[in-house]
Parts: structure tokens; sequence; C-alpha cells
């Protein structure tokens, strides 16, 4: 069952959720709460919809699952600009993370493009 381990887009999405958790660890301000409170539930989001979509072995529950991690990616993306402009994340550190959600984020597109055949 852990097969989706050797998925890219899993190992991307892992390494982003490893990123994201740790950089709002160690920036933590009570100031920060709710903004590194919602970037942890996407970046959280975005790895375990790519397991539980592919958990289910169906094509279409896969594919529906990558679009909800994408949106989820770019939830992740969109807050983690906003916390690197309040100060909340050091700049270098909001870059890391908005180019490893990049990288993701073009993955989960490819997967994404990829027809479906039709079952025979």
């Amino acid at each position: 069952m852990n097969k989706y381990q050797s998925l890219v887009a899993w190992k991307r999405a892992h390494e982003l959720l490893l990123l994201g958790l740790r950089a709002t660890d160690k920036a933590y301000h009570p100031r920060s709460r709710p903004l590194f409170d919602q970037i942890r539930r996407a970046v959280i989001s975005v790895e375990a919809n790519i397991v539980e979509g592919y958990a289910l072995e169906s094509t279409l529950q896969f594919r529906k699952h990558l679009r909800i991690s994408m949106g989820s990616a770019a939830e992740a993306e969109c807050l983690v600009r906003a916390a690197g402009e309040l100060g909340y994340l050091h700049s270098d550190v909001a870059t890391e993370i908005e180019s490893v959600l990049g990288g993701t984020m073009r993955v989960l597109r490819g997967l994404l493009r990829v027809p479906i055949r039709p079952a025979t």
C-alpha cells in the first residue's frame, strides 16, 4: 500500500509538508497564529489528498484528489507569500517554500494532464 511513496508528486508534497511545518514552528509568534495555522492545514492537505486519492484505487477518484491537492497548494502559495510580506516568515524561508510549492504544483499539473483511458 505504500507505493504512493514512489510518486514524485508525493515526494515533493512530503518535502513541502516538512518544510512548511518546520518553518511555521520556528517563526511562530502570537500574531502569526491564524495565518500559520492555515498554512499548516494547506500543506498537510497537499500531501494527504495525494495519498488518499491513490489509496482509493480509482483513476477518477485519484484525479479528484489531485485537483483538491492542487487547490491546497495554490492556497498555501498565497498564504506563504502573505506571511513573507508581513514579515512573519523570513524572506529566504518564504522563497524556499514558494519554490518547493512551485515544483509540487508543476508535478500535480503534469499528472492532471495525463489523459484518462476508457475502460476496455
